[in-house]
């Protein structure tokens, strides 16, 4: 007597767990999916999405490429629009990965020539602040600390420094839009200070230290701090950003 099973193949019935000819493995996405399945005028739509996108990524990859390449022909033809494309939101910056990696600590230090608030018009001049030395108070043990704190000054300084020469003189409009913010920072950050008086004049400088070798190396590291000095600014209402008020002169005045 045949089983059961032999009975239901003589009958064509199909078994458990069996494929019909024909039927797509499991797992297949069903016909007419993804930008097949739209509609012609999504089709249209979607196809000019993907190609600007492409198209937009492209063009991204060889602004960086060019903007980190070595001076070429096109950068130096083209320089200027690779820069606008690049800076501020896509700037690149190796330092980590560089074979030799940054071995110095800037710090950023400001002082002030400021006129008395008596009316006896007299000016003193105060010590150097070390205004980095304050953000690093503000960063160090706090988990979360400001992104004022961590890259306001340094990436204006950054700025400031790059787009001057060896002379301490602006390389163009860049430089002398550095100068302007650099100097409504300083401003803002004195403006915290009971310094007695208006602020009439401001002077940086920049404090180089090297950072020592470690315990196990023979290298000897001079950790003396150099220092660039960079000339007296006048301060004047445009310096002077929204809020400060310059000891008793209202901002704008």
């Amino acid at each position: 007597m045949d089983s059961y099973d032999d009975q239901e193949a003589r009958a064509g019935a199909p078994r458990a767990g069996s494929r019909q000819p024909g039927t797509p493995p499991p797992g297949t996405p069903p016909p007419g999916s993804g930008i097949v399945g739209l509609s012609f005028p999504y089709q249209v739509a979607a196809s000019t999405a993907l190609a600007v996108i492409a198209v937009l990524a492209c063009v991204h990859v060889a602004m960086v490429f060019l903007h980190v390449a070595p001076s070429n022909t096109i950068t130096k033809e083209h320089g200027k629009a690779v820069d606008a494309w690049v800076y501020p939101e896509f700037e690149q910056n190796w330092k980590l990965f560089a074979p030799n990696p940054l071995q110095q600590n800037i710090a950023v230090q400001a002082r002030a020539e400021v006129e008395s608030a008596d009316g006896a018009r007299t000016r003193t001049t105060t010590e150097w602040i070390d205004l980095s030395a304050e953000d690093g108070r503000a960063i160090r043990h706090n988990p979360l600390p400001s992104h004022v704190d961590q890259n306001e000054l340094r990436r204006g300084w950054d700025f400031f420094v790059g787009s001057h020469d060896s002379q301490n003189r602006p390389n163009g409009l860049r430089g002398k839009l550095s100068e302007q913010y650099i100097r409504r920072i300083v401003m803002l950050r004195l403006e915290d200070r009971a310094l007695g008086g208006t602020v009439t004049r401001i002077q940086l400088r920049s404090a180089t230290t090297a950072v020592g070798s470690p315990v196990w190396s023979k290298e000897k590291v001079s950790t003396r701090p150099s220092y660039r000095v960079y000339p007296w600014w006048t301060v004047s209402a445009e310096d002077l950003p929204d809020g400060v008020r310059n000891g008793s002169k209202e901002a704008g005045e």
